[in-house]
């Protein structure tokens, strides 16, 4: 099976959608929604109400969606719709979102909305890290077990090159090797969706 860039999900769910398409994606998205809302002291039931509202406003606002070709553009996309369910499911349980108010909620939801707070880095970084755990996976059978563990262990778990390398017994050039072959193949897939 050949595997077709993330852009090209998003251009097929937009112009001619299929069941398989829309399950890849909620598939991919569905738990770092999760844990978003969570975040946000939803409990479990409402939650997972929240998440599949997010997922009905992706699919119907996907169509009109135009990606950029900015870095992040769906990314960033996708958070703002998740701030605005979470700021309408406090309003309907009687939060108001009113200027000036020291209500915490508020400030998260202003800070998640916010494209240069701390707040919208981590969804950012998370984001990646999820899109990126996902198309690993998708993958894996093209790279060697050590190739996979050298580029989980640098790049999604931040551990430093000299640390890889006396973790696998491979030298600094074959740990910066497979690192590499991995993310070239990560980023194609990747398009328009992973930074």
């Amino acid at each position: 099976m050949i595997l077709e860039t993330s852009l090209s999900l998003l251009e097929r769910l937009r112009n001619s959608p299929e069941d398989a398409d829309w399950s890849r994606l909620i598939e991919a998205y569905s738990p770092l929604l999760r844990t978003w809302v969570l975040r946000s002291d939803v409990q479990a039931a409402d939650a997972d109400d929240l998440v599949q509202e997010v997922l009905l406003v992706v699919h119907r606002e996907l169509p009109a969606f135009q990606h950029n070709q900015r870095t992040g553009a769906f990314r960033n996309w996708l958070r703002q719709i998740v701030v605005h369910r979470l700021r309408n499911f406090w309003r309907s349980r009687g939060r108001q979102f009113v200027a000036g108010s020291d209500s915490r909620w508020e400030e998260q939801l202003r800070q998640l909305e916010d494209d240069g707070s701390h707040l919208s880095q981590v969804w950012d970084r998370e984001h990646n890290l999820a899109v990126a755990r996902k198309l690993l996976e998708m993958i894996k059978s093209r790279f060697t077990e050590s190739t996979r563990q050298v580029f989980c262990r640098l790049v999604l778990d931040g551990a430093d090159a000299d640390t890889v390398a006396a973790e696998t017994g491979l030298s600094l050039n074959a740990i910066f090797t497979a690192k590499s072959r991995v993310l070239r193949e990560l980023r194609r897939l990747g398009q328009g969706l992973l930074d």
